[in-house]
């Protein structure tokens, strides 16, 4: 019963933090430069790979888990997310705006928790691909040659 409801509250996080990063990159990527000055400068480009990354970062949270292809994706692409993040709620902060710090905060510990609840997609494939590997890796002897046939 817990497993179920904290499924729910992992899938409700994602999907809001995917709303959240499809509306912020998108905004990102075609606002003027003019429309994106903060009280801290910061450049056109790097803004624009900002919202690049969190475009990518919204789809890394919802089409790994509902394709059920490559879901070691979702907790990185969460990571990556906490990572912006806790750039944007230094900057906020350092303007002096620590109310509005608030809004990426809140957004970097859903993103965390994302993080920390779907870490065992990240472990299951990691521990899929050492088993692959190990048993790749095994030379056959006459033995297992011999239990095969």
């Amino acid at each position: 019963m817990r497993s179920k409801k904290i499924s729910v509250l992992l899938w409700t996080a994602q999907a809001l933090l995917a709303a959240l990063f499809l509306f912020a990159g998108g905004m990102k990527l075609v606002l003027p430069a003019a429309a994106m000055r903060g009280p801290i400068p910061l450049p056109t480009l790097f803004l624009r790979f900002i919202g690049v990354m969190e475009l990518l970062g919204a789809l890394g949270l919802l089409l790994p888990g509902l394709l059920h292809i490559r879901r070691e994706f979702t907790p990185l692409a969460a990571l990556g997310l906490t990572i912006i993040m806790t750039g944007a709620t230094v900057i906020t902060a350092e303007s002096g705006m620590i109310v509005f710090a608030l809004v990426p905060f809140v957004a970097g510990l859903l993103a965390v928790f994302v993080v920390y609840g779907r870490r065992g997609w990240l472990q299951a494939s990691t521990w899929t691909a050492r088993r692959s590997a190990r048993h790749a890796a095994a030379p056959r002897t006459d033995e297992s040659i011999q239990h095969a046939a």
